[in-house]
């Protein structure tokens, strides 16, 4: 085959890769692309120099990445592009990694090659503030049985499976074309008996909790405001807002909630600044005689904060949550006196970090994650850790549109509640807002007539049973990170050994 064909062809499996795996991200109920989706790009790297393989697998995580979170063009489309190329310097990243090890067959680049992508993941978590979005293990997040690993190894160990899969059938399709019948089937055995652990396991699971006992009950009524972004902020919207989340309080009293909650800034103007809202809330929810749990901007000692704040029945303020990772280039301009200009990209102002994980208490405990924070599995487990009985997740995710952001978003929580083993609730500006339980099934959602999730106002009451059941992962926290590191190791320093015994027995 000519050489510009097969180079054409390279780039088209390299793009072929991306376009698969971006398919269950937008569409969760195809989940099962994410388990061959590499195996194109994989096929590309075969025998290519340090530079094709970076930008090979450069083409993969741009069209990932693209076809991921395009909707950050609602709120700024250089910002999006920008991301888009530093996330996909990962995958050229982990291009470079495995391709020495990609010339030849080799068994152990079963874990090998899953141990690099993990660790990679985990590194695009926590470098500059972090972005673990998207994971891999995301895309199953529909997938009960094969998920339920989480409370053992985080959704890392997800993401290890797939990619595992992954270079498995690269394995097969080698084996087959050089006809390694041992090889063949020493690799089919491995992946039979992998998933026949991993299934047993998340069968297990998933009917362990039918026998839970179900004496520590809490109904949760969630108010979805939908309200349009550019309504919140406008000083003329503000009674429309305040009456909107009013009406479906109202409407959700006649389930009799044992709690009520609104979504993130649900209160249209700066607490501290504007008075006259917060005292007409405070009045509203002594009359309403439930608690209520909403979010809102605060103000203390001239900084800014992205608080959730919980009243009793009396509509007395009973504690205070201010959100402790922020949204960069969204809450606040990273080195903003260094690079100025980064100001024409987001100009905004700086919302200042909490200090303390807050544990909201009444008749049970619970932790609150603000926008984003659940996409943040550390979080999650402090919060647990510190006693929490379940977590809420209060977020507004207007700024991005009708796009699957908000079903991204989603998948987060359902992991957060798995590595936990507890309910997490969530309540949306403008969805999705729902119920998760321990075990990572969605048991409700608030929706209309036409099923539809987003971008619709509405209430749902629920009924959630309390579990006191920390995990492996609750412990352990990232262990798997650590032995996907020492592996890493190991095989790279055994490849520079191994050449160093021949030659001197050679010698």
């Amino acid at each position: 085959m000519p050489r510009k064909l097969n180079q054409f062809f390279d780039i088209l499996f390299s793009i072929l890769s991306g376009a698969l795996l971006v398919l269950p991200f937008n569409n969760p109920k195809l989940w099962i692309f994410a388990w061959f989706a590499f195996i194109p790009l994989f096929l590309s790297l075969n025998n290519k120099t340090l530079k094709q393989s970076f930008l090979l697998s450069l083409f993969t995580g741009i069209t990932f990445w693209a076809g991921s979170i395009f909707w950050l063009v609602n709120v700024t489309s250089i910002g999006m592009i920008l991301l888009i190329l530093y996330l996909a310097l990962y995958f050229a990243a982990f291009g470079l990694i495995i391709r020495p090890h990609t010339r030849h067959s080799q068994l152990y680049l079963l874990l090998f090659v899953p141990a690099a992508w993990v660790l990679l993941e985990y590194i695009r978590s926590h470098l500059l503030t972090g972005f673990p979005w998207s994971l891999l293990g995301y895309s199953q997040y529909l997938n009960l049985p094969v998920i339920q690993i989480a409370d053992i190894t985080g959704a890392w160990g997800v993401s290890f499976l797939i990619m595992f899969t992954n270079v498995a059938g690269v394995e097969i399709i080698h084996s087959l074309k050089a006809q390694l019948p041992k090889r063949l089937k020493a690799v089919i055995i491995l992946v039979i008996l992998i998933f026949s652990l991993v299934l047993t396991y998340g069968y297990f699971r998933l009917g362990s909790f039918k026998s839970v006992e179900k004496s520590r009950q809490l109904r949760i009524a969630l108010i979805q405001g939908d309200i349009p972004q550019e309504l919140k902020w406008e000083t003329g919207s503000r009674e429309f807002v305040m009456e909107r989340y009013f009406d479906l309080t109202s409407l959700a009293l006649k389930d009799a909630p044992d709690l009520i909650i609104w979504p993130e800034a649900a209160l249209p103007v700066v607490l501290e600044e504007e008075p006259i809202y917060y005292e007409r809330l405070l009045r509203y929810s002594n009359t309403i005689a439930k608690p209520l749990l909403f979010g809102a901007v605060t103000t203390r000692r001239d900084l800014y904060y992205n608080s959730a704040l919980l009243l009793s029945e009396e509509g007395k303020l009973l504690d205070r949550y201010d959100k402790l990772h922020l949204v960069p280039f969204g809450e606040y301009i990273p080195l903003r006196k260094v690079l100025p200009f980064l100001e024409t990209i987001a100009p905004i102002g700086d919302i200042a970090r909490g200090k303390e994980y807050t544990i909201f208490k009444m008749r049970n405990k619970f932790g609150v994650l603000v926008c984003f924070e659940d996409v943040f599995p550390e979080l999650s487990r402090r919060f647990v850790k510190e006693g929490a009985d379940f977590l809420v997740n209060i977020t507004n995710d207007a700024w991005f549109g009708k796009t699957t952001e908000a079903s991204q978003h989603l998948a987060a929580s359902v992991f957060r509640a798995i590595e936990n083993r507890v309910n997490l609730v969530r309540c949306a500006n403008t969805g999705i807002s729902g119920f998760i339980n321990p075990q990572g099934k969605i048991t409700s959602l608030v929706s209309d007539e036409a099923g539809n999730n987003i971008f619709i106002p509405g209430y749902l009451t629920q009924d959630i049973y309390l579990y006191t059941q920390r995990t492996f992962y609750g412990y352990s926290g990232d262990s798997l990170i650590i032995v996907c590191a020492l592996y890493i190791i190991f095989v790279l320093l055994g490849n520079k050994i191994k050449p160093a015994r021949i030659k001197r027995k050679k010698d």
